[in-house]
């Protein structure tokens, strides 16, 4: 038996998306209602605060642990742990596990799934994706995962390349001309592209290829940073990825000395990469990683890093919330609505530590937590 929806009338300072507040709403039957319900009907529920749109993890791995695909039981956990901090949208950015389930699940965030990630053998992660033993592959690949996902595909970009020996060192996977048609297959089947790019190798050919995403971008160069923004290309820093650069550096120092220099270098740099992409008007999203080797629930810990590396905090706010759900198709809150937002003790946009603090979580209309 489903557990019926309680009205609820919600008060405060309610941000429907940048540019409008109201002092008030109402929640009926899952729907959000700007306007005074006539007759009033049964008593709702009261909630008081400040409300956000339902955050939003752009990267972030469903089904994915360290060793690769977990059961449904597990992929469970990960996605209550990401809505019970207030994750109501997930861009799903690479899985080996089929999550078409998670749709039917209402006590579960949505996900707009991108289905598997696609790389080379011994060019990424064991385990975690779609291996390719010829790179020509790759364009009938691409356009058979945006036909299995929700409108978009992830591809690996770069890795590093161990048959190199001690000279081993981040490089790119495919061929420009591969990547290039392959790109042109997943928008025939009008989904998009995000890429995996570590290295500024890379960078030029996703340039090339027409990419609507990269991920990470920690090799993007300062004179490809004003192209990034004017064809505005969305890229995801994902801190907390790179924040483990250093350890990444120390494990390959003795067998990969190039490789480690490069990631030590990445990581020294990591904030002020972040201020420049920034600076220079690329639009930045807001993604943990989680699922690999960072645990599920921490999109607040990303925002904290975001605005350590010198982000205001109101603009991470909006990375994390109205922009990334108006660039996922998820849109504002509106008359009509689902009502899926957050409340907050105070206003995040002062101080994004609040996001920590969620007071009322609430997905389809129904307060899910805390």
């Amino acid at each position: 038996m489903s557990v019926p929806h309680v009205p609820l009338h919600v008060t405060g300072h309610i941000l429907l998306d940048g540019d409008r507040e109201v002092g008030e709403m109402w929640v009926r039957d899952g729907r959000l209602s700007l306007l005074r319900p006539t007759p009033q009907g049964s008593a709702a529920t009261e909630v008081d605060g400040w409300v956000l749109p339902g955050l939003v993890d752009v990267h972030c791995h469903v089904g994915l642990d360290a060793g690769g695909a977990v059961d449904e039981a597990a992929a469970t956990k990960q996605a209550l742990a990401d809505r019970d901090t207030g994750v109501l949208l997930i861009r799903d950015a690479g899985s080996p596990l089929d999550t078409s389930w998670v749709a039917q699940r209402t006590e579960l965030p949505r996900l707009v799934r991108s289905g598997a990630h696609l790389a080379r053998p011994k060019r990424y992660l064991r385990h975690y994706g779609l291996e390719l033993d010829d790179v020509g592959d790759l364009p009938r690949v691409v356009a058979e995962q945006a036909r299995a996902g929700d409108g978009w595909v992830k591809l690996v970009g770069d890795w590093i390349d161990r048959d190199l020996g001690a000279d081993g060192d981040l490089r790119p996977l495919w061929p420009v001309d591969v990547l290039t048609e392959a790109v042109e297959a997943a928008h025939a089947e009008a989904a998009r592209v995000t890429v995996h790019a570590f290295s500024t190798e890379v960078i030029e050919d996703l340039l090339t290829a027409g990419v609507d995403g990269i991920e990470h971008g920690t090799g993007i160069t300062a004179d490809l940073m004003p192209e990034i923004a004017q064809r505005g290309i969305r890229v995801t820093p994902t801190l907390l990825q790179v924040n483990q650069f250093e350890a990444i550096a120390q494990q390959a120092d003795g067998r990969y000395p190039v490789y480690a220099a490069r990631m030590r270098r990445m990581h020294e740099r990591r904030h002020e990469q972040v201020r420049a992409m920034y600076g220079a008007g690329i639009p930045l999203l807001v993604g943990t990683d989680a699922g690999g080797t960072i645990d599920h629930g921490r999109i607040a810990d990303e925002c904290s890093e975001l605005v350590a590396a010198g982000l205001p905090d109101a603009e991470v706010v909006a990375m994390a919330t109205w922009r990334a759900r108006a660039y996922l198709g998820h849109g504002a809150m509106v008359e009509g609505s689902s009502a899926d937002f957050v409340v907050y003790p105070s206003d995040p946009r002062e101080d994004v530590e609040v996001l920590r603090h969620p007071t009322a979580v609430v997905l389809r209309g129904r307060v899910v937590a805390p």
